[in-house]
């Protein structure tokens, strides 16, 4: 039954065209009392008389005016009441901060060609990398998360080469974890007034993903283990990989950003909530 108590968590929230080529939203929300979710689908009227920052991932929200299914988990919202405005993410001195705390990482890289290709591309991309979240849904996606994601990487790396890891290139092993999400900062836009994140539609024309983009600038710079380290990061062909890690005789370094990635997804702050 329909009830406008229940106060509902955003997970999700993207506009596009109708057949017609009127705007729809998609708006996915969460029950935080249960965790159920509920798939809302709002018209152009509804959106025109809405602000965007309603929709910020994080923002808990109550149903004023909608329409159920029979199974009450899919929703046509008419009207929409913010009860509580989520963080977009990081502020400026905690940006300053993280990026700066990524630089300290960039000069522990030994190799003088391998240190200066890496600090130029963070200086030339520094506004940028600012700002930019390390996903739109599944991990860190929030204004810096990109950064956080980046430096919690780093740190797993350090960590366990110190004691797992002693036999690998620690320059090539921290250039990677610098290096192998740097394309999102071209393949996602972000608003940092209402926090939200899209697609870059450029981008995919002109790349397949992220990974093919470090790839190749780090191929075209001469840094083959490197590249080869980001080109299997997704683990599997068909979650965006280039090298696949169920291939046979990969060399054991090939394997090393795709778990320590996964620790920083899987483990990491997902929401910018958890930041305080």
């Amino acid at each position: 039954m329909f009830s406008t108590d229940i106060i509902y968590e955003v997970v999700i929230f993207s506009i596009g065209d109708t057949k017609s080529g009127s705007k729809m939203g998609k708006l996915q929300l969460k029950n935080p009392e249960n965790g159920e979710l509920l798939n809302c689908i709002l018209w152009e009227e509804a959106l025109n008389r809405m602000d965007l920052k309603l929709f910020r991932c994080g923002n808990l929200l109550r149903i004023v005016s909608g329409s159920f299914n029979e199974k009450y988990n899919n929703c046509l919202v008419s009207a929409l009441e913010l009860i509580k405005e989520a963080k977009t993410g990081l502020d400026e001195k905690e940006r300053l901060r993280e990026y700066n705390a990524i630089l300290e990482y960039v000069e522990k890289i030994g190799n003088e060609k391998l240190r200066n290709f890496v600090k130029n591309i963070y200086s030339d991309n520094k506004e940028k990398i600012l700002i930019m979240p390390a996903a739109k849904l599944m991990h860190h996606n929030y204004v810096g998360g990109l950064m956080v994601h980046i430096l919690e990487c780093l740190k797993y790396a350090e960590a366990n080469m110190n004691i797992f890891f002693q036999r690998v290139n620690r320059d090539e092993v921290y250039a990677a974890c610098l290096l192998h999400d740097i394309g999102k900062i071209y393949e996602y836009t972000v608003d940092t007034e209402s926090g939200l994140i899209d697609y870059d539609e450029n981008f995919r024309k002109e790349w397949i993903s992220h990974s093919q983009y470090g790839f190749s600038i780090c191929m075209t710079a001469g840094f083959k283990r490197v590249a080869k380290m980001i080109a299997a990061h997704h683990a599997r062909i068909d979650w965006g990989a280039i090298i696949d890690l169920n291939e046979k005789d990969l060399e054991p370094y090939v394997y090393l950003i795709h778990h320590i990635d996964d620790l920083s997804a899987k483990f990491g702050k997902t929401n910018v909530a958890m930041l305080s």
